[in-house]
């Protein structure tokens, strides 16, 4: 059985781009199975193995390889599209990649956001548009509590000084050409750390701890100590649906704003803490030690406040830090022993997670 809500996709067109990353591929099975037509706009790949070919996403979509910062190419698939909806992941995800290529990170990041609205804009079509950035586009000050929707846009390093600017390019858009009377619906959406099958990132706490695991090897950490607001992805991506069903609505305009997918606060925990669980369920002597030497600036405290997606979206983590550990490192050990079954194994765990949503009430005014 599927949410009442996610059915606002059956026979919609709909864009993913960065549909070949680890969060665009679940997205685009998500979609598929909801009786969507996906088109997806991204550059190759970025890691390999990847869970695009792993899993067979270019299967039935329409699948084209392009740089969002090349205007006439992306505006050229927008326009032979002619997207329902749009969900605009491509991006350059890494925090110590920043420091390596900042031009590349805030071209992307930023010019390539304002290129994707442009592509939308010049359709003069109906269109729901949710831009995903993340909760590093906050000005961190270390609080121990979650950030909302209204605290300043910031951000040390280049990542997450470009997700800060993304942030006010969808709201400068959003004032400017996609007002109350537009035919075009603008939100962004603000998850955490997301963790799951499929992500070979580097310098990425579960790809790490599965590159070791997988060796027989101690999985190096930089800094055990630093917080983060670890979720499944496909609690953010449930979000991101929900948020895209609403802008597809009559009542579209009420939703047009920032909005935050984080999980409970339970789930904000170190970084040692997840490589323990995460060794305890993998098995066979798997462990961690602590790496030597300087590495670039990353946040150590950093939460989302869910308060505004809880109380007006109706929406709610469903998988908590069991349960999620236990989810990523099972698809991982079905790769290591039957990759042939990856995308019966994707699409059996987001079955799974939309029985979670149904028995949370995600989406009704009664979440429970």
């Amino acid at each position: 059985m599927t949410p009442e809500f996610l059915q606002a996709f059956r026979g919609k067109r709909v864009l993913v781009t960065g549909h070949t990353g680890f969060k665009g591929s679940w997205l685009t099975l998500w979609l598929e199975r909801l009786g969507a037509e996906v088109a997806g706009f991204s550059l190759a790949p970025p890691t390999d193995p990847a869970m695009f070919d792993l899993c067979g996403v270019a299967a039935g979509i329409d699948h084209h390889i392009g740089d969002i910062r090349d205007t006439a190419d992306l505006g050229e698939v927008v326009r032979r599209f002619r997207p329902d909806a749009v969900f605009h992941l491509a991006a350059q995800p890494i925090v110590r990649l920043s420091y390596d290529d900042p031009i590349e990170t805030v071209t992307t990041n930023i010019v390539g956001t304002a290129n994707v609205l442009e592509a939308v804009r010049a359709l003069d079509a109906p269109c729901a548009v949710v831009v995903v950035t993340s909760d590093k586009c906050y000005e961190n000050r270390e609080w121990i509590w979650g950030y909302r929707e209204d605290d300043p846009m910031g951000g040390h390093d280049p990542y997450s000084m470009s997700k800060g600017a993304t942030e006010l390019v969808v709201a400068s858009w959003r004032r400017s050409f996609f007002g109350a009377n537009s035919l075009v619906k603008l939100a962004s959406a603000r998850a955490g750390n997301v963790i799951g099958g499929g992500d070979w990132a580097q310098d990425r706490i579960v790809p790490d701890c599965v590159r070791a695991f997988s060796a027989g090897q101690k999985v190096e950490l930089r800094n055990p100590g630093a917080t983060r607001p670890w979720q499944h992805v496909l609690e953010p991506l449930g979000g991101y649906l929900l948020l895209g069903a609403l802008l597809l609505s009559d009542e579209a305009d009420a939703y047009c704003e920032g909005w935050n997918f984080g999980p409970a606060t339970d789930d904000v925990q170190p970084v040692g803490t997840i490589v323990r669980l995460m060794a305890e369920r993998w098995g066979d002597g798997a462990a961690s030690s602590m790496s030597k030497g300087s590495h670039p600036k990353e946040a150590a405290l950093l939460s989302l406040n869910c308060d505004k997606a809880i109380g007006r979206l109706h929406w709610k983590p469903c998988w908590h830090l069991g349960a999620l550990v236990e989810q990523t490192v099972d698809w991982y050990k079905e790769w290591q022993d039957n990759p042939a079954g990856l995308r019966g194994k994707t699409l059996a765990q987001i079955e799974m997670f939309e029985q979670a949503m149904i028995d949370r009430r995600i989406g009704h005014s009664s979440v429970g």
